[in-house]
């Protein structure tokens, strides 16, 4: 199964061939390609595919999908306890979904 995130562009890099930029995902930062959507602006949200921006996302649908896949994460870690699995950064997860 594949997963796209959306993510709030932070950072743009037109000087890095492909253009790369920083994109936060719920609070937690990745370096991801932008090339493909080069008239993306900072501030702006991105579907985001194994680190390539593939499409722009307006804000609402952003948050309610982050929202969406909080509460999913939230549901897992009632199943499964043993395996935390909350996308926030303050509960010491070492790997972010992206």
């Amino acid at each position: 199964m594949c997963l796209a995130i959306p993510g709030k562009v932070l950072h743009i890099d037109t000087t890095a061939q492909p253009v790369m930029g920083t994109v936060s995902f719920g609070g937690v930062q990745k370096s991801v390609c932008l090339d493909w959507i080069p008239e993306l602006k900072v501030g702006e949200y991105v579907i985001v595919h194994v680190g390539f921006a593939i499409s722009k996302m307006n804000e609402k649908d952003a948050q309610e999908t982050l929202r969406l896949l909080e509460e999913m994460a939230e549901v897992k870690d009632e199943l499964d306890p043993d395996e935390p699995a909350s996308l926030s950064p303050s509960n010491g997860r070492k790997k972010p979904l992206s």
